[in-house]
């Protein structure tokens, strides 16, 4: 790995090594204090303003928390219901900062082998045989170093980003989806932005990603892994706020209509729903009524196109029964 760290021997292994010295350090952090670059936002009206420019609209409390995320070098965890723009936040972070933007999808039973690396056994069993086949009494110490080398290693999404030499955005999407156990490889990671290869060394970082960890709250997260974060909890939008929304995904949308479209969606949501309407279903929705023309939503209309907004059939009934009394 010429070029990307220093390598040192230790305890028989080539231990790899990109953090900076301490003199490179502190000069770094003068540096930064200075104006440098390599912090990226000069304040959080700047987050703002840039996120709002990629698409995406903030209020106050989430451009603080991302300018402070980029000047104390930490993750973000935000939580909130689902569909309410958590993913989209690190996306529209990627886009406005240029950066690339690495996607780590948590499920249950999600492994190391997926998250962080794995080596690739076929052609280590490839090498295995063609070393010995040359050499009929190879020397299993010399193999061993061979096959375990950079050649071999498979990088997924957490350890790429620790490997990224640009600036990159790992985004951690529905962490509360991964087991307990699971959730403790995170914390080498989000701590010290390294990770521990056994058979190869320590790799770390030479820059700090822009982490953001997503959780919709169907688990209790570990105290450990809190601890490592900025806390954002993103709910579901006031009306004003989810009118914008709509005005900026939707062309040429009309503002009292989707005025109302907002009070209507606010309304659904305030039903007892196996899932209330996201923020994307309520932009689908609003598409929905410009292409069909919609000067004014009715009653009746808002019944008939309830599939868009609601994704169960009982929540349909439900809001069915209730916008029919309140006629």
């Amino acid at each position: 790995m010429a070029g990307a760290g220093q390598v040192h021997r230790a305890e028989g292994q080539d231990r790899v090594s990109r953090r900076p010295d301490a003199n490179q350090a502190d000069a770094s952090q003068a540096a930064n204090q200075a104006g440098d670059p390599a912090y990226r936002f000069a304040s959080p009206d700047l987050v703002g303003s840039e996120l709002r420019a990629a698409g995406y609209l903030p209020d106050e409390r989430i451009s603080s928390v991302v300018y402070l995320g980029d000047r104390l070098g930490k993750p973000v965890l935000v939580e909130g219901p689902a569909g309410t723009g958590k993913t989209e936040l690190a996306k529209s972070v990627a886009a406005m900062t240029g950066r690339r933007l690495i996607r780590l999808q948590c499920y249950e039973g999600l492994d190391e082998a997926k998250a962080l690396y794995e080596w690739n056994y076929s052609k280590q069993l490839l090498r295995i045989q063609a070393e010995r086949a040359g050499h009929e009494r190879a020397d299993w110490s010399e193999l061993q170093a061979d096959i375990f080398g950079e050649e071999f290693l498979l990088a997924r999404p957490l350890l790429a980003a620790i490997r990224a030499p640009d600036p990159v955005v790992l985004l951690i999407d529905e962490v509360d989806r991964l087991d307990a156990e699971t959730e403790a490889l995170l914390l080498e990671v989000l701590s010290d932005y390294q990770v521990s290869i056994p058979e190869f060394g320590t790799v770390t970082s030479t820059q700090t990603p822009l982490v953001f960890l997503t959780s919709n709250n169907s688990r209790e997260l570990s105290e450990a892994l809190k601890r490592r974060c900025l806390y954002l909890y993103i709910d579901y939008p006031a009306p004003e706020r989810e009118r914008d929304i709509v005005l900026s995904r939707v062309p040429g949308f009309d503002v009292t209509l989707a005025g109302q479209v907002a009070g209507v969606v606010r309304s659904l949501r305030q039903l007892e729903l196996k899932k209330r309407p996201s923020v994307s279903e309520t932009i689908d929705w609003a598409q929905t009524l410009s292409l069909l023309g919609v000067q004014e939503i009715a009653t009746d209309l808002v019944i008939d196109t309830l599939h868009v907004l609601l994704k169960h059939q009982s929540d349909i009934e439900k809001a069915t029964a209730e916008l029919q009394r309140s006629r």
